[in-house]
């Protein structure tokens, strides 16, 4: 067995769940119950990176997680509250000490037994992983974790009484792997995963094509809050676009488009009778990160310049309309948004807004002409700018056109626009290969900390999510003492605080914020429940 290994993030924040209610756009009646023993086709444009929890940290990577690995705590359906799954019980015993006692006779689909030492493992492997596309910044609280006996864990953490553990357990860094089948100190390849049956969640894996097709089966023996399956099995099909989501949709080749269709795509489907639209709320962000390093006058740069750079992230604030991208790319399914926290969380702000273009959230070519020409920086400036087509939906194309062209129209920028398929891009933005590039946050769980920790904390102990070459030892004092700030109105002003100084030095330029949409036939059920706060698709509730 490996020992425990603590990493030293102080980084700790206490949960104020963002409680939000989902709601539906039908085009016919409500869901009734499903029947079971049915097999549900769901399609998507997502990608995979690995299914191993220790290497991913994306959206579609998680989703796999979700349907086969078991979770010491997980979402209650409909909520942002989380709920005992194979723990039987799970609470603090003392400020530092989470402890969890696991339910008896929990096994992997393999038949191998999933003790706590299994729980130990799975944590500790991605704190000596530290892959730089995998969730371990989410693990910084963890000091130690100790096994008295094979139904008991107990997480020493380096912050007393922090509130979001419970979250973090249930999130992307939760997944529990079997220490017979993964690799202690590397990641463990999708096939060997498969093969070894190491699965304990609603869902086995049948037969595994990566991103082309996934088929589940029911675990017979999960012994989770969500119960038996709603349906025997599930097809998850991996479509190249949208388009051809959105037919197989209308043909009845699937039965769930998830993640995603175009704006234009939803709003033709939501007039199709035998189709319902479901809706639920929004966590979702969309924004330019900016590598400090390889940007124009970068410190790694031909020309390196401090001012200049910041100058060129305040310039390119002051140029995007964001209320025209809104509108204009998504329909109004995304909104503008102005901080690094979403509107709806405690604390958030509009730092951006205050700050950039005209002071009331539209562009303005003047203010940032003004800031390139005092920083004394020459213009048109040639800043390369990437993107991804697939992994945050087939209208990332048109919203990063529009950027350019926004960019472009104020004479102060050449802009640069290519674009690279998710599963490379994962692994080229953390090798300095993008000056400035998309990324979108899909939230772990519903807390301001969420928004800020993984991107913007940063040690040699505990790199950034970003791996952007951002490092502001003020902001990481913040970041870590925020989360022992247990008076609610308190804690919001400080994560204010944060926001404004993020918003000076811009790692990062936020500018959308968007919700959760799903579009079915008539048939299925299921949806609307899973579309709630926690953001994770359960495959497990549908039936029809």
């Amino acid at each position: 067995m490996k020992k425990s290994r603590g990493l030293m993030l102080a980084s700790a924040v206490s949960a104020t769940a963002l409680v939000l209610t989902a709601c539906s756009t039908s085009t016919t009646g409500g869901e009734g119950e499903g029947e079971g023993g049915s097999t549900v086709t769901v399609g998507t444009t997502d990608k995979v990176t690995v299914i191993d929890p220790a290497g991913s940290y994306d959206n579609g990577s998680f989703f796999v997680m979700q349907q086969v690995f078991p979770f010491l705590l997980s979402y209650t359906p409909g909520t942002a509250e989380t709920e005992p799954d194979i723990a039987e019980s799970a609470d603090f015993t003392d400020p530092s000490t989470y402890e969890v006692k696991l339910k008896e006779g929990l096994t992997f689909a393999n038949g191998n037994e999933l003790t706590a030492s299994d729980v130990k493992f799975s944590f500790e492997r991605q704190l000596e992983i530290q892959d730089p596309n995998g969730p371990s910044s989410l693990l910084g609280t963890v000091e130690s974790i100790e096994t008295p006996d094979d139904l008991t864990v107990q997480f020493t953490l380096n912050r007393e009484n922090d509130q979001t553990f419970p979250l973090v357990l249930a999130g992307p860094a939760g997944p529990i792997v079997d220490e017979d089948v993964f690799a202690a100190d590397e990641i463990t390849p999708d096939q060997e995963i498969v093969d070894g049956e190491a699965f304990a969640g609603p869902f086995t894996i049948d037969s595994y094509s990566f991103n082309e097709l996934i088929s589940y089966k029911a675990n017979p023996d999960y012994q989770g809050p969500l119960g038996e399956a709603k349906s025997e099995s599930v097809q998850m099909r991996y479509f190249a676009d949208a388009n051809n989501m959105k037919l197989g949709l209308e043909q009845g080749d699937i039965d769930v488009a998830w993640r995603s269709l175009s704006a234009t795509d939803v709003e033709d489907l939501e007039g199709n009778d035998e189709l319902t639209v479901h809706q639920g709320p929004g966590g979702e962000i969309r924004y330019i990160v900016f590598n400090f390093d390889t940007m124009p006058h970068g410190a790694e740069s031909d020309d390196p310049d401090e001012g200049k750079a910041l100058a060129i992230r305040q310039a390119m604030a002051d140029s995007i309309d964001r209320e025209t991208i809104a509108d204009q790319v998504y329909k109004g399914t995304y909104t503008p948004l102005y901080s690094y926290v979403p509107e709806g969380l405690p604390g958030a702000n509009e730092s951006l807004k205050d700050l950039y273009g005209d002071g009331n959230g539209a562009a303005d070519e003047d203010e940032a002409s003004k800031r390139l020409e005092d920083a004394g920086v020459e213009t048109p400036v040639d800043i390369s700018l990437q993107y991804n087509p697939d992994h945050y939906g087939p209208s990332s194309g048109d919203e990063y056109a529009m950027v350019k062209s926004q960019l472009e129209s104020t004479g102060l920028f050449n802009v640069d626009l290519q674009s690279t398929e998710w599963v490379q891009y994962a692994k080229d933005r953390t090798e300095d290969l993008y000056p400035a590039y998309q990324l979108g946050w899909f939230p772990d769980y519903s807390d301001a900390d969420n928004y800020m920790v993984p991107f913007f904390y940063d040690t040699e102990e505990s790199p950034s999510f970003l791996a952007n070459h951002f490092r502001d030892e003020d902001i990481n004092t913040k970041l870590a003492e925020q989360g022992s700030i247990t008076d609610e109105d308190e804690r919001a002003e400080a994560i204010s605080d944060i926001q404004n100084d993020l918003a000076e030095q811009l790692p990062t330029l936020p500018f959308l914020q968007g919700s959760q949409i799903a579009v079915s036939g008539n048939d299925v059920t299921g949806v609307d429940e899973t579309l709630d706060p926690s953001f994770q698709f359960r495959l497990a509730l549908l039936g029809k």
